[in-house]
C-alpha cells in the first residue's frame, strides 16, 4: 500500500481507561485521508479521549494509534507527538484561546512552539489564517472576550490551521451556535477541506453537521466503534443508533438535508 493510500489515521485494539472505568477495549478505526469523519456517541463514551488519544494527549493502555504513518506511542513507551507538530491540528470544544493574547498572537501560538519563523512571516500567516476563517481583518487585533461565541470558533480553527496541517480534529465545533451559525460552520469547514485538501475528524452531537458535511460517522457504542455511512447506519439494529438516527431531531435533520439537495421525499 503507497503512502497516499494508507489511513491518514490508523488505530489498533486501543484500550482507555480511567482507575476501573474502562472507556475503549480493543476499538480499531481507519480514517482515509481527505474525508470527513463524524464521531457521535452517548456520554461517556469517550469521544473526546479519543482525539486525545490520537493526538498524544491521552496516553492509551493499550493498543496502537499512527497519524499520517507515525506512531503516537514509540516502542520505548514515549510520545512522539513532536515529530508530528505541525501536520495535525485541533480545535477544542470551548476553543481553549489564551484570553491574554490577541487573536492574531494565539493564530501564532503554534509557529512559535515549533520555532524558524520570521515575526513578519508570523503575522502574514496569521492575517492569511483570520481571513481563511472569515473574520474580518481587524479581528487580529483584538482578544477572545471580544469576539462573538462564533468569531471564537472561527479564531480557534485558524489556530488549528496555521502550521497547514494534513488533518484536523474538531469537538464539537458547532456547540453553542444558533441554527444559522452553525450551518455557516459547517459550509466553512467543508469549503477548507475542499481547498486544502484535509482530513478532517469532527465530534459532534449536530445532526445538521453530520448530513450536511460527513463522509462518514464512527459511532462509539460498547466501548468499540462502528464506522459506515449515514444511509447504512440508519438501518443498524443497535438500539442506541435506532434512537440516535431515528429520532425527531434526525427526521428533521434529514428533511432539510432533502430539501437543499433537492431530492424528493
Amino acid at each position: 500500500m503507497s503512502d497516499t493510500e494508507a489511513p491518514a489515521i490508523r488505530i489498533r485494539g486501543l484500550v482507555n481507561r480511567f482507575g476501573d472505568q474502562v472507556v475503549h477495549d480493543g476499538l480499531d478505526l481507519d480514517v482515509r485521508r481527505g474525508e470527513v469523519l463524524g464521531v457521535v456517541g452517548g456520554s461517556g463514551t469517550g469521544k473526546s479521549v479519543l482525539l486525545r488519544a490520537i493526538i498524544g494527549l491521552q496516553r492509551p493502555a493499550a493498543g496502537e494509534i499512527e497519524l499520517l504513518g507515525e506512531p503516537i506511542v514509540t516502542g520505548e513507551g514515549e510520545l512522539a507527538t513532536r515529530k508530528l507538530q505541525g501536520r495535525f491540528g485541533m480545535m477544542f470544544q470551548d476553543g481553549a484561546l489564551f484570553s491574554s493574547l490577541t487573536v492574531a498572537q494565539n493564530v501564532q501560538a503554534p509557529m512559535r512552539e515549533v520555532g524558524g519563523i520570521s515575526p513578519v512571516l508570523m503575522d502574514e500567516l496569521a492575517r492569511l489564517k483570520i481571513q481563511m476563517v472569515g473574520l474580518p481583518a481587524d479581528a487580529g487585533a483584538k482578544y477572545p472576550s471580544q469576539l462573538s461565541g462564533g468569531m471564537r470558533k472561527r479564531a480557534s480553527l485558524a489556530r488549528a490551521l496555521a502550521l497547514d496541517p494534513a488533518v484536523v480534529f474538531l469537538d464539537e465545533p458547532t456547540a453553542g451556535l444558533d441554527p444559522i451559525g452553525a450551518a455557516n460552520f459547517d459550509r466553512l469547514v467543508s469549503d477548507l477541506q475542499r481547498s486544502l485538501r484535509l482530513t478532517v475528524v469532527m465530534v459532534t452531537h449536530d445532526l445538521d453537521s453530520l448530513v450536511a458535511i460527513c463522509d462518514r460517522i464512527a459511532v462509539l457504542v460498547d466501548q468499540k466503534i462502528l464506522v459506515d455511512t449515514m444511509e447504512a447506519l440508519v438501518t443498524n439494529p443497535h438500539p442506541w443508533i435506532q434512537d440516535y438516527f431515528h429520532g425527531p431531531r434526525a427526521r428533521a435533520a434529514f428533511e432539510t438535508a432533502r430539501h437543499a439537495s433537492g431530492r424528493p421525499a
